[in-house]
């Protein structure tokens, strides 16, 4: 018998953890098991056509918002070529509403919530070829003509006995890799899945330790956690933080964590972590505490805001903090507020959502109270509610973009900077460059890595109406932070001094220093990097060609 485990990424460089799961559960069971990943970007016929040509028994499908249309998709074709071979469904997505799924779609079983257990009694069925009906499995549904049967709730498993779903022979390079310590969330926020769980389950640490010892060994780069809340367990998560911040490796470990309950001796052990080497996930919100209350987060802006101040003092660690658009009773300019709060902070990160009315989340039973129209579509995202309106979504949304390309990026610093003086606020300065954005057609065709930086130019005598070569310096500045600086492009300005920068080069050679780019500033730009105070003097900057970070005057 041969399985064929499929799972759809919404990206290449991410991987399915759910799928490396059931065959490592499985892998001592006598039966052929494989798994084949792609992504939402890849055609559905090139994914049926590697389907079809391994020719399985049976094509399991790991079902999420971003990829159930491909899926479905997929099974019909499959079905539609050859009705042999049966479809399996597990996931978030097809979990809540199990048995309507089934019936309404091509496939003859579907997994409901945590799969490892069900699978394995699933595939030892089917190897048996005993008599008992596949409705005799707990956490299973199962068709047979227009009959869904159903074995009944399976009670979550025991942590410790999954099975490591990482082998050494996976290529694992230029990928997110993803890994879990815990299963379960302590908090019942409404519009999530693991409101309707209870209790949190966690790994041995020492178990946990090893598995991400294997994949230090490996050279991962960057290993996410998907644990709902990881920082629910103070001794769990300071003795893993502990281990990862003294452990020989150059990789970056992401956690999203409950910032508000964080305890000093975490902060503090979190401060002596090498930089990079921790990233924390922070999910905010919103800094309303009245609509804090009516998603059911118990919780005040003010403790999370004091607790990320504190990690943040040492920028060692990259905290990337979540706002969520459309939230109950949340107006546009309470948004707008959380926007600002969150943007004071200056975390390395703002990530901007939409609420998504997901099935089996309690939220759904509130929409009418709310006014809340939604995509009856995946991802399920929130239209309009009775304090927000379409269109003002559509402004956060271009808002959203603006932000996640220059100030998620980090590679517009000093420009961001300069804009922030010009506006009421930042959100204020972030509407215009989004409105700027769509009006252009900028956010409807790819540009240039050169083109982000000479919008603000046009940007500037477009709406500021200001024509500032004060700018082009800063512009000038942050462009060669992070591009190849033997060209610049036309729209700023370089002064080329031959005799001059021979003189400086010939002096900086003479202390081996080999490897540098020297460009003339007329403005002190190193100091308004540091402290934002524009002064103008000319300037000789040496950038370090091989330590990006090692940029300093030529004096």
């Amino acid at each position: 018998m041969k399985i064929l485990l499929m799972a759809i990424n919404s990206k290449y460089i991410h991987s399915n953890l759910a799928v490396r799961y059931l065959k490592a559960f499985t892998k001592d069971l006598d039966f052929e098991c494989s798994i084949k990943e792609f992504s939402i970007n890849d055609r559905i016929e090139k994914i049926f056509e590697n389907i079809m040509e391994g020719k399985p028994d049976i094509v399991a499908f790991s079902c999420y918002i971003w990829n159930i249309e491909y899926v479905v998709k997929l099974a019909t074709l499959i079905k539609t070529l050859d009705n042999n071979i049966e479809v399996l469904f597990g996931g978030p997505e097809v979990s809540y509403d199990g048995e309507k799924f089934l019936s309404e779609n091509p496939g003859e079983y579907l997994i409901k919530e945590e799969g490892e257990e069900t699978f394995r009694e699933f595939v030892q069925w089917k190897i048996s070829n005993e008599p008992f009906s596949a409705g005799e499995i707990k956490g299973l549904y199962s068709k047979n003509g227009e009959k869904i049967s159903f074995g009944g709730t399976r009670e979550p498993m025991d942590l410790n006995k999954t099975v490591f779903p990482y082998e050494k022979d996976d290529d694992l390079s230029n990928k997110i890799v993803y890994y879990e310590s815990s299963r379960g969330c302590p908090f019942k926020c409404k519009y999530c899945l693991s409101s309707t769980t209870s209790g949190v389950r966690f790994m041995d640490a020492e178990r946990t330790k090893g598995e991400l010892q294997f994949f230090i060994d490996k050279g991962v780069k960057l290993i996410k956690f998907v644990d709902r809340t990881f920082n629910c367990n103070h001794k769990f998560s300071m003795d893993i933080w502990n281990f990862l911040i003294h452990a020989s490796t150059d990789a970056t470990f992401h956690f999203e964590i409950s910032a508000d309950i964080l305890i000093d001796d975490e902060i503090e052990l979190l401060k002596t972590a090498p930089k990079g080497r921790i990233q924390l996930e922070v999910g905010v919100q919103t800094t309303n505490d009245d609509i804090l209350k009516n998603i059911n987060r118990n919780v005040k802006f003010e403790d999370i805001k004091d607790k990320v101040v504190k990690v943040e003092t040492n920028r060692n660690v990259k905290q990337h903090l979540d706002l969520i658009g459309g939230l109950p009773g949340e107006t546009f300019y309470q948004f707008k507020k959380s926007f600002n709060d969150v943007y004071s902070i200056a975390p390395e990160e703002i990530q901007m959502g939409f609420l998504k009315l997901l099935k089996g989340s309690s939220m759904i039973s509130e929409t009418e109270k709310w006014g809340m129209i939604y995509s009856p579509y995946p991802p399920y995202e929130i239209l309009s509610t009775n304090s927000i309106s379409y269109d003002e979504i559509l402004k956060l949304k271009k808002i959203e973009e603006v932000v996640d390309k220059y100030y998620n990026s980090q590679k517009f610093g000093n420009i961001l900077k300069y804009f922030a003086t010009k506006f009421k606020s930042p959100f204020d300065f972030y509407f215009k460059l989004g409105t700027y954005f769509k009006d252009r057609g900028y956010l409807d065709r790819k540009i240039s890595s050169s083109e982000y930086y000479k919008v603000f130019i046009d940007f500037t005598k477009d709406v500021l109406k200001e024509d500032s070569e004060i700018l082009g310096e800063i512009i000038k500045f942050d462009y060669l932070k992070f591009n190849k600086k033997k060209w610049l492009p036309t729209f700023l300005n370089r002064i080329v001094e031959k005799k001059l920068q021979k003189e400086i080069r010939d002096n900086i050679k003479k202390e081996n220093f080999k490897d540098f780019h020297i460009e003339r500033f007329d403005i002190n730009i190193l100091k308004y990097e540091k402290y934002g105070e524009i002064i103008h003097e000319i300037k000789y900057v040496i950038f370090d060609e091989k330590n990006p970070e090692n940029i300093f005057y030529y004096e």
